[in-house]
């Protein structure tokens, strides 16, 4: 596993990402046969859970030329090669990685200083009521800090931005809820690597399997801690992105 630095969520001036709402836990998931279904007992995504009706096939089919978008290459961990790069796509960027676990942000039982030495009280950006995003909760995606080699908000990209993660023929909608560093790529939260069969420990937790990161440019989920939300835009953005490209 990579070291991880601290969120950028600290920062004077972060914005709130949509007018106040009901928490993640009062909006059920969604499946590919059913547009509402329980979340199970944690509140979090049911790990076998299949979202929205697009498939991981054909949203892999979308991605496999790369038209490189930054000006350099990332590794997965510290250590690693650079051989990673950003790509862009009509409507979209993505790259293919690893998956780390992000378990920062509101403290829980899953996540807080005793399970996870790198923890960090704060996330990159917030909920709709101004609170840190719960990893143990909610499925969102980390993109690498602002740098020279390729700066996330230029290309459309920002907090609660939508995007699919697949990994095993499984696809995950999930939203951009942190930062990493600025040279290092391939992290996702613990409700994100539990929801895809992904062990999610923080400390032994991850893959070093292809995971397919998909976001989406200029599109939120609103509110930004409704998996729900994510689920809804994120298949509405998957089929208009496969017919764009």
């Amino acid at each position: 596993m990579r070291t991880r630095t601290t969120a950028l969520a600290v920062a004077a001036g972060a914005a709130l990402l949509a007018p106040a709402c009901l928490p993640a836990a009062a909006f059920p998931r969604q499946s590919v046969t059913e547009p509402k279904s329980a979340e199970n007992k944690g509140g979090s995504v049911d790990p076998a859970a299949r979202e929205g009706s697009v498939s991981a096939a054909a949203l892999l089919a979308g991605v496999r030329t790369c038209e490189q978008i930054s000006r350099g290459k990332y590794r997965t961990d510290d250590g690693a090669r650079a051989d990673i790069p950003v790509c862009g796509k009509r409507g979209a960027v993505f790259w293919k990685a690893d998956l780390d676990i992000d378990c920062d942000g509101r403290p829980s039982k899953a996540c807080n200083r005793r399970t996870d030495p790198l923890f960090f009280h704060a996330t990159a950006f917030q909920d709709s009521a101004g609170r840190q995003l719960s990893a143990e909760r909610l499925p969102y995606v980390v993109v690498p800090g602002a740098s020279r080699r390729w700066n996330h908000a230029k290309h459309g990209i920002t907090g609660g931005s939508v995007a699919a993660v697949i990994y095993r023929g499984k696809v995950l909608y999930a939203v951009v809820g942190d930062t990493g560093p600025t040279d290092l790529i391939g992290e996702a939260s613990y409700a994100a690597a539990k929801s895809l069969g992904i062990r999610p420990d923080p400390r032994s937790g991850g893959t070093d399997e292809e995971v397919t990161y998909l976001v989406f440019k200029g599109a939120k989920a609103s509110p930004v801690e409704s998996h729900r939300a994510a689920v809804t835009r994120g298949d509405a953005l998957a089929r208009q992105f496969l017919r764009r490209n």
